[in-house]
């Protein structure tokens, strides 16, 4: 046929039009085609063509399935639908399910229709309207044709019974409500013998237990023993060559029984109790060669722990997951790491079992499996196995992929710090990871490490002397390099004179040169990068002063910086040449060893910025919410309001002089690596100079270094913080600079009764004032904590924090483990001297932190609702 001398025609066969269509050699002359075609077939709509109307209609679905528009043609659809032939109704339907969805309006008018059909003699009509329905039903369409859907699931058909089933899975999640009139139906078709109709049914019992609490009920009473003999006859049943796959009966109704079985089983032992045998048969009988027996096995794994099963099953299901680990197939050991994930909350001794197996997937070629075996390793880690799983970690460092090693990395030091039994320990597996792959570790673990040596005075020896060695192996780690620098820097006399040598090490020979030379090294191996450049400009000079006949050379280093052009060098270069040439007589003083860090604020303060939205989120509405913002530089902005104003109290101290920006930078960095400086002068005492540990701490700026002592908790090891201070040991907080009244209070006697300083969701705090006869200054406090949740509160830590003018002292909590539901309360004293009382009321800003089940929270708040002659 000359397709281009015959013009179309609404009798035009469909596969002309698509042969018409396909010769088509550019787009214009595939829509001209189209254009042509959609004319005729309009034409033939206006004159009512009713000889070619179901082939129009069939053209045009084609040409809508190429993504033009064809809503001219819904009408016809509409009249299909109404003849009284099954051809042009099966046309008809199949228009309506493509060229129409449940918003069009046009979709009323074929209520009534789809109702004549669903009433239909011929069951081969009923089931067209039943795949209509069951595509495009409305919540208005469910409404007035559920009725004829639910006594089509009585029919003898199956094929009837099963569209009525799949039709009804619709009517079910467009109206919940209607679901009540599909239980009893339902449940008794699940004695129906074909498998057609029994998947389609248990489908819809599942959508039932979705959409109705009573639904689900029901089903629990009704269906349980049905569904446990579907799956004894289908796994028991012989060969049968409809429903074999792969050796395997029918793993389609297999599957579908195990999920509604998980459904109904999940929080309701009786049920679990009735389905346990039959779990287990299928767990034990069901063959693991072959795809679809995995797919039962792995249905089967997730229905056990999704029931209250018996801990025998649950080992069972886990140890089937451990023989999938083993398997060739990729997708068959990501699926099995997947659901022994899910198992650890379960039966976490079982999943232990398969740690060696674990261990080799996280050294698998395929990096999906390797990283979901890494996050399952990470939580299998604990207190007894920390250190055999850390050393197979490390060791496979070295070997891994550039891709999978900073994934790596970021567990093991997030491993090391969570569970670390000691600080030496803590030392060797962090020096280990800075020589293996520093350049993959965050700012925030080198920041935590320097933190902690420089509170072990007993191995800053042994930590110089190490680190000095790994920065000979390997300098091209550039955190390995800031932490050796920094090290070498505070405590260069013990690398040189061997100090502090503990027992397992072995003496090494370095002498003062050669420690320069490290600096100089890495001074010119890291041109690149400012910062490290910095702290190695601040090494050199605090070297200066450790080693005196290194000091003209030292100068000569640090003079070829003079003319960078970073100004942050320049600036260093020159200022810290004429400390060395011109400042003697102070030069020692200034670079003394910095004093101990805060470690328990920095780890505190560490963890609140690593979860401020979720712990904010769910603390109390009196709680604090402030948060910090992203700035472009990459620096964390500080809040827009000083505390003093949060607080609604002006400052104590004399006006603010134009010297106030000089401790901008200082608050600047505290905030940047979460340091908090805690000022310990005592009330009516000369303002001491602004502490700047972290300028130090990153080697960074020459302010001056305050070297009194710290108020702070302690620490017993690296990520882990104590939850009450050593006995006896008072802890003096002064913070909160610039807290007074606006206006004095009146000098009057006043009873002092308990208040609820703070309540959040998860817990409430209370306070009790006891008075000391002739010292009115002074103010006892007892604060008793109460657990308002179902889970015990473990790692129990309460801090304080209050004006100049006040000094407090905390004493010991009553124990670090809050019981859950109000069974019990934690109680601490507090002790209280205002030194202007009756001049301005007592102000307190608090911070609570614990643990529940296994993960940090932090609450703050401040307290402003004391009595008035406190």
């Amino acid at each position: 046929m000359d397709l281009s001398l015959n013009p179309f025609s609404s009798g035009t066969r469909l596969r002309d039009m698509i042969r018409a269509i396909r010769a088509s050699k550019t787009a214009a002359e595939e829509r001209a085609v189209v254009r042509r075609e959609c004319a005729a077939i309009r034409a033939a709509i206006s004159d009512n063509d009713q000889d070619y109307r179901h082939r129009n209609m069939a053209k045009l679905m084609f040409i809508h399935m190429l993504g033009y528009p064809t809503h001219f043609g819904q009408m016809e659809c509409l009249k299909l639908i109404a003849a009284s032939g099954f051809p042009e109704k099966r046309i008809g339907y199949l228009g309506l399910t493509l060229l129409l969805d449940e918003r069009q309006e046009v979709l009323m008018l074929v209520t009534n229709s789809l109702k004549q059909d669903l009433n239909h003699s011929n069951q081969f009509i009923v089931g067209l309207a039943l795949c209509a329905l069951g595509n495009i039903c409305s919540a208005e369409m469910a409404r007035d044709l559920a009725p004829e859907v639910e006594r089509l699931l009585q029919t003898r058909d199956p094929n009837t019974k099963k569209k009525a089933a799949l039709c009804s899975i619709r009517i079910v999640r467009k109206v919940p409500d209607l679901a009540e009139n599909f239980m009893g139906s339902a449940a008794s078709l699940l004695k129906e013998k074909h498998h057609g109709v029994l998947i389609s049914v248990v489908q819809l019992c599942t959508e039932l237990c979705k959409a109705s609490r009573e639904a689900l009920e029901y089903l629990r009473k009704h269906s349980v023993e049905g569904l446990v003999r579907i799956l004894r006859d289908v796994s028991n049943s012989s060969y049968a060559p409809e429903y074999d796959i792969a050796g395997i009966t029918d793993p389609f109704l297999h599957i579908r029984v195990l999920r509604l079985m998980r459904t109904l089983g999940q929080g309701d032992a009786d049920c679990s109790e009735h389905v346990n045998d039959i779990l287990a048969q299928v767990a034990t009988k069901t063959e693991s060669n072959k795809n679809a027996g995995n797919a039962i096995l792995y249905e089967c794994v997730e229905t056990i722990m999704g029931i209250e099963a018996t801990s025998g099953l649950r080992v069972l299901a886990i140890n089937i997951l451990g023989r999938f680990l083993s398997n060739r197939d990729n997708n068959i050991r990501y699926v099995a790491l997947n659901m022994l994930m899910k198992a650890m909350a379960v039966d976490t001794l079982a999943v232990q079992r398969h740690r060696v197996t674990i261990l080799e997937c996280v050294k698998d070629a395929d990096v999906s499996i390797r990283k979901r075996a890494l996050e399952l390793v990470y939580l299998l880690v604990n207190d007894t196995n920390v250190k055999p799983l850390t050393k197979e970690l490390v060791d496979y460092l070295e070997v891994s992929d550039d891709d999978f090693k900073e994934d790596l990395t970021a567990k093991i030091c997030s491993i090391v710090e969570k569970f670390s039994q000691d600080k030496l320990w803590y030392l060797d597996q962090m020096f280990k990871v800075l020589t293996l792959t520093g350049n993959f570790v965050k700012d925030d673990v080198w920041h935590a490490l320097i933190v902690l040596i420089s509170n072990a005075p007993e191995l800053q020896g042994y930590s110089v002397r190490s680190l000095y060695k790994a920065l000979q192996a390997s300098g091209t780690q550039e955190s390995l390099v800031r932490v050796a620098v920094w090290c070498i820097g505070e405590y260069g006399e013990m690398l040189v004179n061997n100090i502090s040598m503990l027992d397992v090490e072995e003496p090494i020979t370095v002498t003062e040169s050669e420690a320069v030379d490290a600096l100089e090294l890495a001074l010119k191996r890291y041109s690149v990068d400012v910062t490290t450049r910095a702290m190695c400009l601040v090494a050199l000079l605090k070297l200066s002063s450790r080693f005196p006949q290194t000091s003209k050379r030292i100068q000569a280093i640090v003079v070829q910086n003079k003319g960078n052009t970073v100004l942050e060098l320049q600036q260093r270069s020159i200022e810290f040449n004429s400390i060395i040439q011109r400042h003697q007589s102070i030069k020692s003083s200034l670079l003394e060893r910095m004093p101990v860090l805060d470690e328990a604020s920095y780890l505190l303060k560490r963890a609140a910025s690593s979860r401020a939205t979720v712990s904010l989120t769910k603390s109390a509405p009196s709680a604090a919410s402030g948060g910090s913002l992203k700035v472009p530089n990459g620096a964390v902005k500080p809040p827009p309001a000083p505390l003093a104003d949060l607080l609604d109290l002006s400052s104590d101290d004399a006006p603010v002089t134009t010297s106030a920006p000089s401790t901008a930078p200082n608050d600047f960095l505290q905030d940047l690596l979460g340091i908090g400086l805690i000022d310990t002068s005592t009330a009516g005492g000369a303002p001491s100079a602004s502490t700047d540990i972290l300028m130090d701490l990153l080697s960074i700026g020459s302010y001056p270094v305050q070297n009194g002592p710290l108020a702070t908790s302690n620490i017993s090891s690296p990520g882990q913080a104590v939850t009450k201070h050593a006995p006896g040991t008072p802890q003096v907080i002064d913070l909160l600079d610039g807290l007074s009244p606006s206006t004095p209070l009146p000098d009057v006697n006043a009873a002092y009764p308990s208040i609820t300083a703070f309540q959040s969701a998860t817990l409430k705090m209370t306070f009790n004032f006891k008075k000391q006869p002739g010292k009115p200054q002074e103010t006892t406090m007892h604060a008793s904590f109460t657990n308002l949740t179902s889970v015990t509160l473990t790692n129990f830590m309460f801090q304080a924090a209050v004006p100049k003018f006040i000094q407090l002292r905390l004493d010991p909590a009553s124990s670090s483990t809050l019981p859950a539901s109000g069974n019990g309360s934690i109680t601490q004293s507090l002790s209280v001297t205002n030194n202007q009382h009756g001049q301005k009321p007592l102000a307190m800003r608090i911070r609570i932190s614990y643990k529940v089940n296994g993960e940090e929270r932090l609450e703050q708040g401040q307290i402003s609702n004391f009595p008035a002659r406190l």
